[in-house]
């Protein structure tokens, strides 16, 4: 991790443990990205929300209750007041997971298959906005040529379009939101689900369609792999005429992630620009290979 980056996000660490009435002595870093995550000796984990996060940071505490409530598996945060804001930041903060592993998409599909059961809650959820913050990465971008940006902004639009007029599909639903294996893991007593900062109200598709991608898109995933993920989760979303389109956006989102890290990072900028050119079709039809950044 960069020096400056992990000093700077401790010193905003220690205002909150302090206004928390915790200490921070002992604290290490687990990730430091959109949001910053850290361990407390304990077994509390601090999650730092992105500027302006405010409202997510206090949903997804209360969705993890609501989950816990409702019996489907989950991170539990701490029975403590929060969100608490420091320095324009929302922190939250956790129980650290027992020893665990990453779960798979054979563990995710049935923890979804529950979550998208549940009747709506009666706290504010919101509505899914899977177009949130493109235009400002695209804009923002400095790794990017003028003419890809153009090219990337004009798609964006034909997939706003798009979006508004999906065919009929599943009932909509609370969904997770970044419903990909990565936000599951697996302990001594099953499998649970984590990181609720997307959970709102929307098609069940789109929770869908993380794991369609990784077999269509990256070829990460076997065919024999993605139908046991359809079989246990009882859909296939590939099978459904809007797939496409959310396929797409799940690519443009993945595209100015990339974009937004390349610019403070050089390795992250050479992925950016290979992603455009895959969604151009500079390399041929998909499956291709992207590495992770940030």
């Amino acid at each position: 991790m960069n020096r400056k980056r992990v000093e700077s996000s401790f010193a905003l660490l220690q205002e909150i443990t302090d206004a928390a009435r915790l200490s921070s002595s002992g604290a290490e870093p687990i990730r430091l990205a959109e949001n910053d995550l850290w361990k407390l000796p304990g077994g509390i984990v601090v999650r730092i929300a992105r500027s302006g996060q405010d409202e997510a940071a206090a949903r997804e505490v209360a969705v993890a209750r609501w989950l816990h409530e409702s019996s489907v598996p989950a991170v539990r945060p701490l029975e403590m007041s929060q969100p608490i804001r420091v320095g324009g930041r929302s922190a939250t903060f956790w129980e650290q997971l027992p020893p665990h592993r990453h779960g798979s998409v054979a563990d995710l599909a049935p923890l979804l298959r529950m979550m998208h059961s549940l009747h709506i809650p009666s706290f504010p959820i919101g509505r899914l906005d899977p177009f949130v913050r493109l235009v400002e990465r695209l804009q923002g971008a400095r790794s990017i040529g003028t003419a890809d940006r153009e090219w990337l902004l004009q798609r964006l639009r034909r997939l706003r379009r798009e979006w508004d007029s999906l065919p009929d599909g599943l009932p909509q639903c609370v969904i997770h939101g970044d419903a990909w294996d990565g936000n599951c893991a697996v302990t001594d007593d099953g499998p649970l689900l984590l990181d609720f900062e997307r959970t709102s109200v929307g098609p069940p598709e789109w929770d869908l369609t993380s794991t369609a991608v990784a077999f269509d898109t990256f070829g990460s995933l076997s065919r024999e792999m993605y139908q046991d993920y359809c079989t246990s989760y009882g859909f296939d979303v590939m099978a459904w005429s809007g797939y496409s389109t959310l396929r797409d956006i799940r690519e443009l989102r993945l595209v100015t992630f990339a974009l937004q890290i390349g610019d403070q990072d050089v390795k992250a900028m050479h992925q950016a620009r290979h992603r455009i050119d895959c969604v151009r079709g500079r390399c041929g039809p998909r499956p291709w290979r992207w590495e992770a950044v940030g």
